[in-house]
């Protein structure tokens, strides 16, 4: 078989897989008017995608994180405003941690944010939302001064963690079974327009981090009290392991699965200061002064692989997406709207384990 047929088999199979993906994502209680929405949502991804229309991709670069947030923002700003409609924006930083600036969305890239959402009228009712990883959601708002920033423009900060959830079903290479996890509400309703404020990172178990994985990995809520620390209430548990399913390959296409339910509808994508190595949480940082956004989540994270220097083929759940059509992946098909792209790429170290992150690209052992 040549490779050409194996790629093609391999996005054939993809795309047939979705409407198996949002089964095994969505809960058996969900409404057939959430479902048809999440459907929709997909075959329309898929089918601009297949149709090759090209996606836009705003780049801006800058020695002003705000400023350079609200420059690619502004580049977009009619069909971002379209987009959002009457909905409700949610703003969701990247808190994987909530006491390593570097690893996290810095206050700048929100107040960029903010601005644009100011100078297009549509910040009335707007919210900045989470659930930490490691530690109290609010406690990391504090830390990273969202809590001055929201008192500012008067926004709400929501804890995810004490919001409404539902369960949905992801994946576990260990046993080959569905697994319950409780999903936060407010990521999964299609009323809210969901911004992805994420970081560009490397990432030690799927290569790098960007938007998509930013809404995915903080949906799973914890109860309150559960911390990394001595602090930890006992007892309390977090959902977020579970939906690393098991290993390399089960958090990969628990990204892609999930992603059909579970994805922002405009992702900014801060760059101003990266981080490289063993990201998310222990890399170093790469000067890098740029900042993306786009509406086709896909194509940004696309674009933003490309500026750190990785190989997009190494990337497995962002390839999975491609593949099954749910936004633009080809560079050719992707309008960069203001800074040139090759004059801001920048080569980022890889987690020093990147070998075997790459393990999802081989066959998996059969049994017997």
């Amino acid at each position: 078989m040549t490779t050409a047929s194996c790629i093609a088999g391999r996005r054939q199979f993809l795309k047939t897989a979705v409407a198996g993906s949002l089964a095994v994502a969505c809960p058996a209680g969900w409404s057939p008017v959430a479902r048809a929405a999440s459907t929709d949502a997909a075959a329309g991804a898929s089918a601009a995608a297949d149709a090759g229309r090209p996606a836009r991709v705003a780049l801006s670069a800058g020695d002003d994180r705000a400023q350079i947030a609200f420059s690619a923002l502004k580049s977009l700003g009619p069909e971002i405003a379209a987009a959002i409609g009457s909905r409700q924006v949610v703003i969701k930083p990247n808190n994987v941690a909530i006491d390593i600036q570097l690893s996290a969305t810095h206050a700048g890239c929100l107040e960029g944010i903010i601005e644009f959402l100011k100078s297009i009228g549509k910040l009335n009712q707007a919210v900045i939302a989470e659930s930490a990883a490691n530690g109290p959601t609010l406690e990391g708002f504090a830390n990273y001064g969202y809590t001055r920033l929201a008192a500012k423009y008067g926004l709400k900060l929501v804890d995810l963690d004490q919001g409404p959830s539902r369960v949905l079903q992801v994946f576990d290479q260990r046993d080959f079974r569905p697994h319950p996890i409780r999903m936060s509400q407010w990521l999964l309703d299609r009323d809210k327009f969901i911004i992805s404020a994420a970081k560009m990172k490397t990432h030690d178990l799927v290569v790098t981090t960007l938007s998509l994985k930013n809404i995915v990995l903080a949906a799973p809520i914890k109860d309150p009290g559960f911390s990394f620390s001595n602090r930890a209430k006992p007892g309390a548990k977090s959902d977020k392991r579970i939906a690393h399913g098991g290993g390399i390959r089960g958090l990969n296409y628990n990204l892609f699965a999930l992603a059909h339910v579970l994805h922002p509808h405009l992702a900014v994508i801060d760059g101003y200061d990266g981080m490289q190595g063993y990201g998310p949480t222990r890399g170093t940082a790469v000067e890098h002064r740029v900042c993306l956004a786009g509406t086709d989540w896909l194509a940004a994270d696309r674009v933003a692989v490309e500026l750190m220097g990785i190989d997009f083929a190494k990337v497995g759940y962002l390839n999975y997406c491609a593949d099954a059509g749910l936004g633009q992946a080809d560079l050719k098909q992707i309008e960069i709207v203001g800074e040139p792209l090759a004059r801001h790429v920048k080569k980022y170290k890889l987690a020093p384990n990147i070998e075997e992150q790459l393990i999802w690209m081989k066959p998996a052992k059969g049994e017997g």
